[in-house]
């Protein structure tokens, strides 16, 4: 029968194995002292499986350790629902801590594929093998949910960001991800043309045109999609609906032929968003599409490194202790804290464990991965260098300074304080409603719009923009929670929907546009993109407001100037009221 520990987290050693009937080998062995064999394996190698069992006959230990946790050992026998609780999905960096699970999931199911065997088949043989010899198994390894907050929470933010890049570079076309490069510098340029476009000669008359083509080359782009549909490909569809937009848009910008018709029907504000905002994606998409080029030129992904893709991988470098060493190390390289809490946690843990059963006189067969063969092999030989068991569990909070945080309270506190000030100094009521009223209307209408796009139902878009002006100025909500609620009285999400979304990405042969639309059919998937995009969306806005709504309207106060002497004297007026409460 299999034992787990009361509490992964607890302190202290774990019980030994218990049975209904413990066995006469178990018993004995408790009279005398126990000793711990490691074997290493790959977790997706049949050699390593045959290892395993020829092992355990061999061995016949009082015990097999596997390296598992609990809830994943259950979900490998089938004894418990691959239901996720989705409400961890809805909390603060765990769906980035999803993304970080999703993409070390999807390696290993790529490494699963190549050498044609189920990922976990070595554990899995283990726990089989000794069970059918009537032997004790145990779980030594730490919950997989603890293993992945803490791994998150150790990596550095461009650590992330080069993780991310890396799997976009392994799961798409790299000039799709050029593309999208350039999409994102174009969002970032354009409030700044916004702002200082007049320093650099944008006239209006440049932003009228440039809205005018933005508003023709979105209804081409959107007609010439639809109408596709008949007679091309998804992906040729998409494409000749990009170009079309693309190629109206710039006519239409250039001729300046629906000018007078923007000027006439879209308010100054409109123009000045849209124009800045166009002009910025143009210059953005054009860096993407160079970009695009110079890596189709020189080819379509970056070059194998000497240890090897996973196309380059022989079956016994997965065993093999200098390779495994070589590539621990490497991984070392690239995030000194996620390899901390990854590996050496992990080998302290397991050792720990394994220490325990140990000194309760039992002989113990460890069936590790390769990599972490090591780290516990010195860890049994010196147990006095194990860490402390608390400093291995529980939830990680980082160890630099909340930066995202800081700015979250810092942004909700400037909002707030703006207005406080500004109607102290004795702003019109109407003046700030309207302000309150813009600031209302910008998120609920990029929330709600990221929303749509992400999949998501009216009613789930329709609270995540509703919410949004309140969770923009609190750094402890977040309109994507609302919306995924919501969604989730829809969607039923389970640990199978990775397993689908893995086979979809390793699928080659279908167009991008068809794979990523089934990816939003995949229940978890689309919950993800709709907290996600809900958030974004009212991030955007949030900045929009800043760059482009403040001014507007600090312009009817006399500008920047007379904002900052409102300002000023607002804080006056506050000071003289709290010392005239406390004094008087």
């Amino acid at each position: 029968m299999t034992e787990t520990p009361d509490d992964p987290g607890a302190d202290g050693p774990p019980p030994g194995p218990t049975t209904d009937a413990a066995s006469a080998n178990a018993a004995a062995a408790r009279d005398g002292d126990g000793s711990v064999t490691v074997v290493g394996t790959a977790h997706v190698s049949a050699d390593s499986v045959t290892e395993v069992e020829e092992a355990i006959e061999r061995e016949r230990p009082d015990v097999v350790a596997v390296e598992l946790d609990e809830g994943r050992y259950r979900q490998m026998q089938g004894e418990t629902p691959e239901d996720l609780d989705a409400s961890d999905l809805l909390r603060g960096n765990t769906v980035f801590q999803f993304l970080a699970y999703w993409m070390l999931s999807y390696v290993q199911a790529q490494l699963g594929e190549r050498f044609d065997i189920e990922p976990g088949a070595d554990m899995l043989a283990a726990v089989d093998t000794a069970e059918s010899l009537g032997i004790d198994v145990a779980l030594v390894d730490r919950d997989i949910q603890t293993t992945i907050q803490r791994f998150w929470a150790r990596m550095t933010i461009p650590e992330k960001l080069r993780m991310i890049g890396g799997l976009a570079f392994g799961v798409t076309d790299p000039r799709i991800v050029g593309v999208m490069a350039g999409l994102f510098v174009g969002i970032a340029l354009g409030p700044a043309i916004g702002l200082f476009g007049g320093y650099l000669g944008v006239t209006d008359a440049l932003l009228t045109s440039v809205t005018a083509g933005v508003a023709a080359g979105v209804l081409v782009g959107v007609v010439v999609e639809k109408a596709g549909g008949v007679a091309l490909e998804p992906d040729a569809r998409l494409y000749a609906g990009v170009g079309a937009g693309l190629a109206t848009g710039g006519v239409v910008a250039l001729s300046g032929a629906l000018d007078p018709l923007v000027a006439a029907y879209i308010g100054d504000f409109a123009i000045r968003i849209v124009g800045s905002l166009g002009l910025g994606l143009a210059g953005g998409l054009t860096i993407g599409l160079l970009a695009a080029g110079l890596i189709g030129l020189v080819g379509t992904g970056p070059e194998p490194t000497d240890a090897g893709g996973i196309e380059e991988l022989e079956m016994s470098d997965l065993t093999d202790t200098d390779v495994v060493t070589m590539m621990m190390e490497e991984f070392r390289q690239f995030s000194p804290g996620g390899a901390e809490a990854l590996i050496d946690e992990r080998d302290a843990f397991i050792a720990h464990r394994l220490v325990a059963l140990r000194e309760q006189g039992f002989d113990v067969l460890a069936v590790v991965g390769a990599g972490h063969r090591q780290g516990i092999e010195g860890y049994l030989a010196d147990p006095a260098s194990l860490p402390p068991m608390d400093d291995l569990v529980g939830e990680e909070t980082g160890r630099g300074f909340p930066w995202g945080k800081a700015l979250g309270y810092a942004i909700g506190i400037a909002f707030v304080t703006f207005f406080v000030l500004l109607a102290m100094a004795g702003v019109q009521d109407g003046f700030l409603l309207r302000l309150f009223g813009a600031w209302f209307l910008i998120n609920a209408v990029f929330a709600f719009g990221c929303a749509k796009l992400a999949g998501a139902r009216w009613l789930s878009a329709g609270v995540g923009g509703a919410v949004a002006w309140m969770t923009s100025i609190n750094p402890l909500l977040a309109p994507g929670w609302f919306a995924g609620w919501v969604e989730l009285r829809h969607l039923r999400v389970n640990v199978g929907d990775i397993g689908t979304l893995n086979d979809l990405l390793s699928d080659e042969t279908r167009p991008v546009t068809e794979i990523l639309s089934e990816m939003f059919d995949v229940p978890l998937f689309r919950l993800i993109m709709v907290v996600a995009m809900t958030n974004v969306g009212s991030m955007v806005a949030s900045f929009l407001f800043a760059v482009y709504v403040l001014p507007l309207f600090g312009a009817e106060l006399g500008g920047v100037g007379a904002v900052s002497r409102l300002m000023v004297e607002g804080a006056r007026n506050s000071a003289d009221l709290i010392w005239s409460v406390v004094a008087g």
